[in-house]
């Protein structure tokens, strides 16, 4: 009978990376998340008792049991290219806080996830010298940038992933899919018809059920699954005839100017995927927190034709958003639908992290 492996889930969110380690028959033991929203959802799929809802700093050492892994994504903002990048960013010292738990927790392997610029902070290097004279001097680390398209996943996310291990060092998974993959041996990428085709074109409704549920002594709104998350918005006239006019592929580029904003207008090079569409034959592009608002990047569903006889313009739903990050339509949600855009944008794609549950469980048998 194959051992019990056993995992701890930093900055856990709603569960994107257990999700994957749970599916490959890691058994989570703590996880820890201050947002209460996403610790509600964490807690409604893997359970209540065992999730730790609050501040990392404030979990005591005690508390935390010794396990096989350590894996979690300390929170980003202050790497992203969408963020101010200060380095003086408190939420940038987070992973103290992760290298705390690792040293109490003893795994045998840790795994760290976290923006692409991730490898070029000064938080990087800091962790660096801790593996080489410091807290986590026993652990070989393995890093690099994994795109998530390259392990089935419909949408093209690049990530840091760092593997530590005290056991002998682990390499970095291999892809199992290309976009081009004509004599490589892998799969071809998934485009987003595999993912979301066959939904609803048009949503029932706009707004999440009304129902509440408890985690934590607290009251949050839930719990939501399936086409209860498959969201309509109520577009103006003008957005309407601008989607209309960008092609699978485009962006605002395809909009007249007429149609365009003034500060779109006077910017008439850069951000070029706002206001794009999908195409079918594709991964999406990263799902980031505002999917939901066509001018934050490419999220027009990517149905269209040129006749102009079927075509749907609207922004892709949270349960699209949902599926193309690898979530069961089955996944239980709490929280609002802002809480939920969030939870889903922030997750570790679900097929990423389980191909890195499988890669460190072969490593470990």
């Amino acid at each position: 009978m194959t051992a019990e492996l056993t995992t701890i889930d930093l900055f856990a969110g709603c569960g994107g990376m257990s999700a994957g380690f749970v599916k490959q028959g890691f058994t989570p033991l703590l996880a820890v998340e201050f947002d209460l929203y996403a610790a509600a959802t964490y807690a409604a799929n893997f359970g209540e008792r065992h999730t730790f809802y609050g501040d990392i700093a404030k979990l005591d050492e005690a508390d935390v049991p010794e396990v096989d892994i350590v894996i979690g994504g300390p929170p980003c903002q202050g790497f992203s290219n969408l963020g101010s990048k200060d380095i003086d960013d408190p939420r940038n010292q987070l992973w103290r806080e992760y290298v705390r738990v690792v040293r109490a927790a003893r795994p045998k392997v840790f795994v760290i996830e976290n923006v692409d610029r991730f490898m070029k902070s000064s938080e990087f290097q800091l962790l660096l010298a801790e593996t080489e004279e410091g807290a986590l001097a026993e652990y070989e680390l393995s890093y690099g940038h994994l795109n998530a398209a390259d392990f089935g996943v419909g949408q093209r996310r690049v990530r840091t992933i760092v593997i530590g291990s005290r056991i002998g060092r682990i390499d970095l998974p291999n892809a199992t899919h290309a976009r081009d993959p004509e004599d490589s041996g892998l799969l071809p990428w998934v485009g987003t018809r595999e993912r979301i085709g066959g939904l609803p074109e048009k949503p029932a409704t706009t707004s999440l059920p009304d129902s509440s549920t408890e985690f934590f002594g607290e009251h949050v709104p839930g719990i939501f699954k399936g086409l209860d998350l498959h969201l309509g918005r109520n577009p103006t006239p003008l957005s309407l005839e601008r989607y209309d006019h960008v092609p699978p592929g485009g962006g605002r580029f395809d909009v007249p100017e007429h149609l365009l904003p003034r500060c779109w207008r006077e910017k008439p090079s850069g951000t070029t995927d706002v206001m794009g569409r999908m195409r079918w034959e594709m991964p999406s592009h990263t799902i980031r927190t505002e999917f939901f608002k066509p001018e934050k990047g490419q999220y027009l569903h990517p149905q269209w034709d040129e006749a102009g006889k079927h075509r749907v313009n609207r922004p892709i739903t949270h349960l699209e958003a949902a599926r193309l990050q690898g979530f069961p339509d089955d996944f239980l949600w709490c929280g609002t639908k802002i809480g939920i855009a969030k939870q889903i944008g922030n997750a570790v794609p679900v097929g990423l992290s389980e191909a890195i549950a499988r890669h460190i469980r072969s490593g470990l048998s």
